[in-house]
């Protein structure tokens, strides 16, 4: 398994495209705590602290998917750079607002969420046209979504030790700094320069137009539901005992799992249509997540069970982005992998909302039976739309084509391109 991980990281710009991304990706991924540190360092209260991460927040899953379809029409460095300029401007005007004016702030906030590159998009775009080889690109999107899980691990430590080493502010500053930094390593590589998007059907919904695409996001929605209201209800476990570092012992064990099967599911060479295979982990997904309601008092096994129930969470997304690549309409692969994280953004947001009342009323049981709710809707979603996601394309128009997608027949029509970029 090793060898493969290694043998695809020695292909030529994969180790570049895929740091470059994470370290991208960094400013969203910390954007939130931050935000509140900084807030709060500054005096400010913590429902204004609270208000501003939530403004990044929805300014962010606006702009994703406005930026992935700029994306797909223009190419990615005209849009990438400009747009990862102008977040770290707006990053740079909260610090140097503060809290006061507010208005200030809030713009600050809301430019810096709306300009984020779509860096998640652009990356899961040019992995097709970078590696040859079906198998290949599905173990890429594997490791992807296992990077992922080690950014979002990786990145609130980062601020606070930043915070712990100069100050809040500098923390806001070095993480979009080092942002600004990771998208010009993307934008500036050979494979970005070099992409183009499909010719696209002028319609005003772009991505949105294929019904599987729509029914993919769906059930993903739900599947953020169930990671906001763990990360909620982690804490509630955690202050019935009294002690809060239980809640970092529970979402490290439920990223360490998701990196076990994240790299175990890339480690397959996988073959059939990936939409079945999809369903099958949700359902592993769903059965992961139902135990955690039983929110046992013993910390070790509820510790074990929250690494159990992240085991299918890398291996779904990375499956999610083959399916995402086969069901988006032609000339809109970019913005239909942002829509994905826009869903997944707000889905987390709501779950984060609802459970908090739930925990309220019943306990920690009844927030993390929140979770295995959602997890099961994540599956009966798929179930009810599989006859919408079994053709290729959904709803856009395009042939179907089992075994290779738009951005394969995008790098076939460039000679030379593929294979000027084997390993």
């Amino acid at each position: 398994m090793a060898m493969g991980y290694l043998e695809l990281l020695r292909a030529r710009h994969v180790g570049r495209l895929l740091v470059g991304t994470l370290v991208g990706r960094l400013p969203n991924a910390t954007a939130g705590l931050g935000i509140v540190l900084f807030i709060r360092a500054e005096g400010g209260g913590y429902s204004l602290a609270g208000a501003l991460a939530a403004a990044y927040g929805v300014a962010n899953a606006v702009g994703q998917p406005l930026l992935g379809r700029l994306v797909d029409v223009h190419g990615q460095p005209r849009v990438l750079l400009p747009s990862a300029v102008l977040s770290a401007l707006g990053m740079g005007l909260l610090a140097l607002a503060g809290t006061d004016p507010v208005a200030l702030a809030v713009l600050g906030a809301v430019v810096a969420g709306l300009a984020t590159p779509p860096l998640e998009g652009a990356l899961r775009a040019l992995w097709p046209s970078v590696l040859a080889g079906e198998g290949r690109v599905q173990r890429a999107y594997a490791l992807d979504a296992v990077a992922q899980e080690v950014m979002f691990t990786a990145g609130p430590l980062a601020v606070t030790l930043v915070v712990a080493l100069w100050s809040e502010t500098a923390a806001l500053l070095v993480i979009n700094v080092l942002g600004l930094l990771g998208a010009f390593a993307v934008a500036t590589s050979a494979p970005s320069r070099r992409w183009r998007g499909d010719r696209r059907e002028a319609h005003w919904l772009g991505a949105l137009r294929s019904s599987g695409l729509l029914a993919l996001l769906a059930g993903f929605f739900f599947v953020g539901v169930a990671l906001g209201s763990t990360s909620v209800a982690a804490v509630a476990y955690a202050d019935a005992r009294g002690d809060e570092l239980i809640a970092s012992y529970l979402l490290s064990a439920l990223s360490a799992g998701a990196l076990v099967g994240g790299l175990g599911y890339g480690a397959v060479p996988w073959s059939g249509a990936p939409e079945p295979r999809l369903r099958w982990l949700l359902a592993g997904l769903a059965l992961g997540y139902l135990p955690l309601a039983l929110a046992p008092g013993s910390v070790p096994l509820m510790t074990l069970l929250c690494g159990v129930a992240g085991v299918f969470l890398a291996p779904a997304l990375a499956c999610s982005f083959v399916v995402i690549d086969r069901q988006a309409p032609v000339g809109t692969v970019t913005e239909a992998f942002s829509w994905l994280v826009t869903m997944f953004g707000v889905g987390a947001a709501i779950g984060q909302a609802v459970v908090g009342p739930v925990i309220e009323w019943g306990g920690e049981a009844a927030g993390f039976s929140v979770t295995a709710a959602a997890g099961v809707l994540a599956l009966l979603v798929a179930t009810a739309t599989r006859r919408v996601l079994a053709a290729p394309g959904g709803s856009s128009g395009r042939d179907a084509v089992p075994s290779e997608s738009q951005n394969d027949r995008n790098a076939a029509r460039e000679p030379g391109f593929r294979t000027g970029h084997q390993a």
